[in-house]
């Protein structure tokens, strides 16, 4: 019998603008549940979490490394999951060009350090054939963040090709991309406030709508000002904008930035964005300027040099071709071996609940143990069954967030986890 491992990622981002309450208890009931239900050796359970000081802290380079252990040791038989509590975000490309829902979908570690779809994308495409990877992330914005897996529940990415197709038989307007702008911003800082504008009002009164009635609702989304205000803090940069994100990112963590934001750095250095497409580099070409003027600064002297050092954890990435740095870049194959169960769809807010008890939890990592329950240990319960039956939970709750499954046809019908 195959080894059974896990990753677990708990974010609560403690005394800072998106503190949320219940990630931390997320993983250690998923935690508990692994063990009981599921038959996985506790030390063969990694966790990391922000108000935990016993764990690793869960900065983007600490979870890239424990997932590529993951997956690195992983061997035919293997049952990989990993769990994800805490913020997600919706990045807007910098190119011109977007995915199939218009974004880089994101979740956000507690240094601000973005892992972006492609990057789980890439980590799911080592995992070896007959083994299993399977991603929970409880998080907003989460659909289709293992890109281009095939949507079995959900409608992120046919809503998002939909946008696709209106964009490319309407001509642009500049008043109208303003407008959905505002609107984007005052439905993110309503949203991030617990006002959600997209749930139902709470008139039913049993046990299930009580629950959510009585609980102080926060959302797990984290408007794009708010995280450039909190990326600001922890870079201790001043001139961030959302036109210099990736950028950023990259000046300030170097190697440990992911492998998608070196990879934009090396062509958008090189020039290769602007030769591609000059329409659409304008605020790219001007953070590259930038990079390569903080690097000439940052050295004593010698310019060239700086350039090389500074931008060098870049230069080592291979870039065949300019469309791998677009957000949503065409997968080569798609990733067969992972299944991803999110929190929502792109367009969505996952919830962050606290009840009058002071216990505190993800709405769908509540719906997730909530189905759980009802079987008795031993009982199959498949990846569909259990997203069909989480949204029917949430929607008894009053809340129109939909959880969706991503992966084959294949994992579908499979066991959630495992069988065990």
């Amino acid at each position: 019998m195959g080894r059974k491992r896990a990753v677990l990622v708990g974010i609560n981002y403690p005394g800072t603008e998106g503190e949320l309450k219940g990630c931390l208890n997320d993983v250690a009931r998923m935690r508990r549940c692994l063990v009981d239900r599921f038959g996985f050796d506790d030390a063969n359970i990694r966790v990391l979490a922000d108000a935990d000081q016993s764990t690793p802290p869960p900065t983007g380079a600490n979870i890239r490394l424990e997932l590529e252990r993951l997956v690195g040791d992983a061997r035919p038989g293997d049952t990989l999951f990993f769990h994800y509590s805490g913020h997600g975000l919706q990045l807007p490309p910098e190119t011109g060009q977007d995915d199939d829902t218009g974004y880089d979908e994101c979740i956000v570690p507690c240094d601000t350090n973005l892992i972006k779809d492609q990057d789980f994308t890439e980590l799911v495409r080592k995992v070896p054939d007959g083994c299993l990877f399977t991603m929970v992330s409880d998080s907003c914005h989460s659909g289709g963040l293992i890109d281009k897996t095939k949507e079995q529940i959900g409608n992120s990415t046919k809503q998002g090709k939909a946008r696709q197709r209106q964009r490319e038989t309407r001509p642009p307007s500049t008043g109208a991309n303003l407008c959905a702008s505002l609107i984007g911003a005052v439905r993110g800082a309503l949203e991030y406030i617990g006002i959600r504008l997209h749930c139902r009002g709470h008139q039913q009164q049993s046990g299930d709508e009580v629950k959510a009635q009585d609980a102080t609702v926060a959302s797990r989304s984290l408007p794009l000002s708010t995280y450039i205000r909190m990326l600001k803090h922890q870079t201790g940069k001043e001139d961030v904008g959302v036109g210099s994100i990736r950028a950023t990112l990259f000046h300030h963590f170097g190697e440990d930035a992911t492998p998608k934001i070196k990879k934009f750095i090396k062509a958008m250095a090189g020039g290769m964005l602007h030769r591609h497409n000059p329409d659409h580099v304008t605020a790219a070409g001007a953070t590259g300027t930038e990079l390569t003027r903080n690097a000439k600064a940052d050295g004593d002297e010698g310019g060239d040099q700086a350039d090389a050092l500074r931008l060098g954890p870049a230069m080592q990435e291979d870039v065949r071709n300019v469309e791998e740095v677009y957000a949503g870049a065409a997968a080569r194959v798609p990733p067969r071996n992972g299944v991803l169960i999110s929190g929502c769809q792109t367009d969505e807010s996952s919830s962050d609940l606290t009840m009058a008890d002071g216990a505190s939890y993800g709405a769908l990592s509540n719906a997730i143990q909530d189905v759980l329950a009802e079987e008795k240990r031993g009982k199959v319960v498949s990846n569909r069954e259990l997203v069909l039956r989480a949204r029917g939970l949430l929607s008894k709750q009053g809340y129109v967030q939909k959880p969706g499954l991503y992966c084959s046809d294949e994992h579908a019908d499979a066991a959630f986890i495992c069988a065990d």
